[in-house]
């Protein structure tokens, strides 16, 4: 299987794809987009890193699962592709940027535009069986996501880490808390926001208030 990745990641990364574990994960992955129908798109599976190079990632989002719905993920967390309806963690994560920075709610779920900002939209696990949530979890992916969160931790200084729900909660274990700043909520999908664990945690605005305070350029939501 090729990789497809912007060069600032091959460099931090090189060590990662010699060990078995990702030689073996790329053989699956390579498999199940040849026998099955997986998302996103092959070209995509890489995305969050292609937009987002390594020395210019200064807020990092961590997601679980692409979506395994049609032609909706295109490689970056939470984000869909254009002209596809918002699925409800994205609705709840643009009324909570809505309410918090009072701009108005945007008609693409493409976040590319945040990515090109310095925003690494991560999910753990890069792919997915249609229709099979967790379908591609427990076979490598983890490892290789885990290391990206730790060299993160390790060669970079003052990101900012949006950790949302109790999976993202757990990768901070991974990230060294005196040199990067960590903001928790629960989750943006409905079970969690309706609950109250989710509106009203300002965290984008909080981002940016660290950002500025850094004299790093804020990030337009």
């Amino acid at each position: 299987m090729d990789i497809v990745l912007d060069k600032s990641w091959k460099n931090e990364l090189a060590e990662e794809f010699e060990k078995p574990y990702f030689k073996d994960l790329m053989q699956f992955v390579k498999l199940e987009y040849e026998v099955n129908t997986c998302y996103p798109q092959y070209v995509d599976i890489f995305s969050a890193f292609n937009h987002c190079k390594f020395e210019e990632t200064n807020v990092v989002i961590i997601g679980q699962d692409p979506y395994h719905g049609p032609n909706q993920a295109n490689g970056l967390c939470f984000s869909v592709k254009d002209g596809v309806k918002h699925p409800p963690s994205l609705v709840n994560i643009f009324k909570e940027i809505e309410s918090d920075l009072n701009i108005s709610y945007p008609e693409s779920g493409n976040l590319e535009r945040w990515a090109k900002q310095g925003v690494l939209l991560l999910n753990a696990t890069l792919t997915v069986r249609a229709h099979e949530a967790g379908s591609h979890q427990k076979h490598g992916w983890e490892v290789f996501t885990d290391a990206v969160i730790s060299k993160l931790s390790e060669h970079s200084d003052h990101i900012v880490f949006m950790l949302w729900g109790g999976f993202a909660k757990k990768k901070a274990k991974l990230i060294d808390a005196k040199k990067h700043s960590l903001l928790t909520s629960g989750h943006p999908s409905p079970l969690s926001a309706n609950r109250g664990y989710w509106f009203g945690n300002h965290h984008f605005s909080s981002c940016n208030k660290i950002l500025d305070d850094l004299d790093n350029k804020t990030i337009t939501w």
